[in-house]
C-alpha cells in the first residue's frame, strides 16, 4: 500500500480523494464546491470524450453550442423542470454595473433554451428528426461537495433530439441508453444495470427517465448516465410544432440525453486500489509508457533512448494514435519512476534496460494485477497489444464479479431493510410503490433508494403493497 493513500477498507471517502490527488487528477478550486481539473484528469476526460462523440456521431448526431445564460422566464414555462432545478440554480442578477430587469440562470441543463431554439428551426415534418448534442459546462449548487461526483460546476454532454412521433422519441431514448450501455462496458469496464427509473427519482419534466446505474467498490451505487423521453411537456411549454404531411401542426416529441465528468469517479472507485489509480487501457490516454533505465550515460543516449522512441513509434502506429510516452525523468531513482506511473494508473510499463538489451528482451509490468512478463523484442507491438486487451477483460470481470457477489433478493420489506443495513449493495425486490412510499423507504434505510428498474427484470408481488410490482434494485448511492 502507498503511503501517501490510505486504505480503502480504513476510509473510504479519504482513499478516493488520496487516489485523486495523488494521481494528480485534480484539485480544489477557491469557489466552494467547484474543482480545477488538471492536465492528467482532463485527458482521461479527453478520452472519454473522444468514445462517445465517436459513438454519438455514429448513431447520427453533430455537435453544436447553446448559451450558458438561460433567461429566468424561460425555466418557469415548465413547472416541473423549475420545480426540479430552482434549489440548485446560480442567478446572475447583475451585469455591467447594472441590475438586469430579468435574472439568468447559468445553465443548469439546457432543455429550455434548446427548446426555445427548436422552436424557431422546426417548421415541417421535413425537418425532423434532429439530432443534436452539446459538450458544455453546467451548474448546480451543490451543498455536499466531492471531486468529480458532485461538484458545482461540472463538464458534460446533453444530447436533444425532436421527433415527429412518439414512437421515434421513445426509440430515441432507448437507442442512446444503450450506446452509453456500449461504451461504459466496452471502453470504462463499467459493468452497468440500464433500466427505467422510478416515478420518484424521475428527471424533472421527464415523462420516463431511463439510466445506467454501476457499482463501486464500496458497493454503494452510481449513476453513470440518464436518458430521459420528455414527451411533448417541453414542446408544448416552448411551442416546437411541426406541420405534418397532411398539412396539420402537431407537437414534437423530445428526448435529452448525457453524462458528465463523474464517470471519471466511476473508474477510480470501479477500479483503482490502495497504491493508486487503476485506468482501464481503453479508457487510459497513455496506455503504455517505456522506461529506459542505466547508470551508463553513452547507453542512455545511444542505445536506449533510440530503440525506446523506436517501440514507441510502432505502438502509437498500431494504436492508431498517440497512446505511448518515454519516461526520461533520470534524475529519479528507477523505482521512483516506476511508482509514480503506477500512481496515475498507466496500464502498461515497459522496462528497458541493461540486461534487457542483452537479452533481446523488454519486461512488461501490468498496473492491473501487477503482473510482470518479459518479452522478446521483435514480438513486443503484438503481445503488448494482446496484454492491454487481457488487462481490459480482466478489470470488466473483477468488477462484474463483485457486483453479482454483492447483489441480494427481498421478498419482504424487513428482508430489504436488513440486506440494506447488513450486507449493503444492490438489493433486487419487486416494487410497485408511490413517491411518498420511496421517500419513507429512504428515511428508514439510512438513505437507500430505487436506482432503476432494470429492462430484463420481471414482475411479481410487491415487497410493500402486496400488489404485482417490477422488480427494482435498492441502493445507497453517490
Amino acid at each position: 500500500m502507498a503511503r501517501n493513500i490510505v486504505s480503502r477498507a480504513s476510509d473510504y471517502s479519504q482513499w478516493y480523494l488520496d487516489v485523486i490527488k495523488a494521481a494528480e487528477l485534480a484539485d480544489y478550486a477557491p469557489v466552494r464546491g467547484c474543482m480545477v481539473i488538471r492536465p492528467t484528469g482532463y485527458s482521461i476526460w479527453e478520452s472519454v470524450q473522444r468514445h462517445f462523440d465517436d459513438a454519438f456521431k455514429r448513431a447520427g448526431h453533430v455537435n453544436a453550442y447553446f448559451p450558458l445564460l438561460i433567461p429566468n422566464s424561460f425555466l418557469e414555462k415548465e413547472a416541473e423542470h423549475v420545480e426540479g432545478f430552482a434549489p440548485e440554480c446560480a442567478m446572475v442578477t447583475h451585469a455591467g454595473g447594472e441590475k438586469l430587469e430579468e435574472p439568468f440562470a447559468i445553465r443548469p441543463t439546457s432543455e429550455t433554451v434548446i427548446g426555445h431554439m427548436y422552436s424557431k428551426w422546426i417548421q415541417s415534418w421535413r425537418d425532423l428528426p434532429v439530432l443534436i448534442n452539446q459538450w458544455c459546462n453546467v451548474m448546480r449548487w451543490e451543498k455536499r461537495p466531492r471531486l468529480f461526483l458532485r461538484t458545482s460546476e461540472f463538464l458534460w454532454q446533453e444530447g436533444h433530439t425532436a421527433h415527429a412521433t412518439r414512437e421515434e422519441a421513445m426509440e430515441e431514448t432507448l437507442r442512446m441508453l444503450e450506446v452509453y450501455r456500449q461504451v461504459m462496458e466496452d471502453i470504462l469496464a463499467l459493468p452497468v444495470v440500464p433500466g427505467e427509473k422510478t416515478a420518484g427519482e424521475r428527471f424533472p419534466g421527464a415523462m420516463n427517465t431511463y439510466s445506467c446505474e454501476t457499482m463501486m467498490s464500496d458497493a454503494k451505487a452510481l449513476q453513470a448516465g440518464t436518458s430521459h423521453f420528455l414527451g411533448q411537456n417541453f414542446a408544448r411549454a416552448f411551442g416546437i410544432r411541426f406541420q405534418n404531411k397532411a398539412g396539420e401542426l402537431e407537437e414534437c416529441w423530445t428526448t435529452s440525453w448525457g453524462v458528465s465528468t463523474r464517470l471519471i469517479g466511476a473508474i477510480i472507485m470501479t477500479h483503482s486500489d490502495d497504491d493508486g489509480l487503476v485506468l482501464p487501457p481503453r479508457a487510459a490516454p497513455t496506455k503504455a509508457v517505456i522506461l529506459p533505465i542505466s547508470e551508463d550515460e553513452r547507453l542512455l543516449e545511444d542505445v536506449l533512448l533510440p530503440r525506446a522512441r523506436e517501440f514507441s513509434h510502432q505502438l502509437n502506429e498500431a494504436l492508431g494514435g498517440l497512446h505511448t510516452s518515454i519516461d526520461t525523468q533520470f534524475h529519479l531513482r528507477p523505482g521512483d519512476r516506476f511508482f509514480s506511473h503506477l500512481q496515475k494508473g498507466v496500464p502498461l510499463r515497459l522496462e528497458l534496460g541493461d540486461k534487457d538489451m542483452k537479452a533481446g528482451t523488454t519486461r512488461v509490468v501490468r498496473r492491473d494485477n501487477g503482473e510482470k512478463i518479459d518479452v522478446a523484442q521483435d514480438a513486443l507491438v503484438p503481445t503488448t497489444l494482446k496484454i492491454l486487451d487481457d488487462a481490459q477483460s480482466s478489470l470488466y470481470r473483477k468488477a462484474k464479479a463483485f457486483r453479482e457477489a454483492n447483489t441480494h433478493f427481498a421478498a419482504t420489506y424487513d428482508e430489504l431493510k436488513a440486506l440494506l443495513e447488513k450486507k449493503g449493495g444492490f438489493v433486487e425486490a419487486y416494487f410497485a410503490g408511490t413517491p411518498e412510499d420511496e421517500r419513507r423507504i429512504k428515511d428508514e434505510t439510512g438513505g437507500a433508494t430505487p436506482r432503476c428498474v432494470p429492462l430484463d427484470g420481471g414482475t411479481g408481488k410487491c415487497f410493500l403493497t402486496g400488489g404485482e410490482g417490477r422488480k427494482t434494485i435498492f441502493a445507497k448511492a453517490y
